[in-house]
């Protein structure tokens, strides 16, 4: 069983890594090629692209610049504690043993604009790029032409090596959106966390987020490897609801946040 997130816009490269063990991102030669034609854009080319304020645009068009390789401890992080956000607040991968690195290595798989497909400790260079980005490149008129199906193929790969072929879905759309679900080989679970407000239970975009990282927290900690046991989720209050869930989308209960 493999679990998918997605990254986060907001990074931390200032905080030293809980742990020293690392990995290089696996599609280095598609990045590299994307970085070349980024680089193409001016500041405010980039602002207007990411539809991002002037600063946040010199920023960015100054991360494509310094973007090089190789990649070590010193010019890059591991991704799942570079990332900051909802999701990896709810996370807490700081918090996280030897064990559940490890674990995490095994199961857990970030998706990105400018990398594909991460591994937990896959290091990575500070960057935006959100897969919903417009950016016309050599291979199309946006990053899912880009990627096309080598993020489906290698996900394909690693649930080889999985007892259950399950990939449990807690991407969001625009990032879920770059895998081809036709040609992916296994069964796929998308949980779904709503909150009651005001007598009715919906989806709270903030705490959906959190709650798509304490998920993915609970089967790293747990070790879970059965899909089964998903519906065991208990953390902050969450509970599995059957009435409303379906084969494919398992619904996710709290009554108060």
């Amino acid at each position: 069983m493999l679990h998918l997130i997605s990254p986060a816009k907001t990074l931390d490269f200032e905080t030293p890594p809980k742990i020293a063990e690392f990995t290089q991102p696996q599609f280095l030669e598609h990045s590299q090629e994307l970085i070349a034609e980024l680089r193409q854009l001016t500041a405010p080319q980039v602002s207007k692209l990411m539809t991002v304020s002037e600063k946040l645009g010199e920023l960015n068009a100054q991360r494509f610049l310094e973007w090089q390789l190789p990649f070590t401890p010193t010019n890059a992080k591991q991704a799942v504690l570079a990332f900051k956000g909802d999701v990896y607040t709810g996370m807490e991968a700081e918090q996280f043993s030897k064990t559940h690195f490890t674990f995490a290595q095994q199961h857990l798989r970030i998706l990105s604009g400018l990398y594909g497909l991460l591994r937990p400790l896959d290091l990575i260079q500070p960057y935006r790029l959100e897969m919903g980005t417009s950016f016309a490149n050599a291979r199309g008129k946006n990053l899912y032409h880009f990627w096309g199906d080598i993020i489906t193929h290698q996900l394909n790969q690693e649930l080889d090596t999985q007892k259950e072929r399950v990939l449990v879905n807690l991407a969001s759309n625009e990032y879920w959106s770059v895998v081809n679900t036709k040609k992916l080989h296994a069964e796929v679970i998308t949980p779904v966390f709503k909150d009651c407000k005001n007598g009715q239970y919906k989806i709270i975009s903030f705490f959906a987020k959190k709650a798509r990282g304490m998920m993915s927290a609970y089967i790293i900690k747990n070790k879970i490897k059965k899909v089964e046991q998903l519906k065991g989720f208990d953390t902050a209050g969450y509970y599995y609801d059957e009435r409303s869930s379906s084969p494919k989308e398992w619904v996710f209960l709290r009554e108060k946040n």
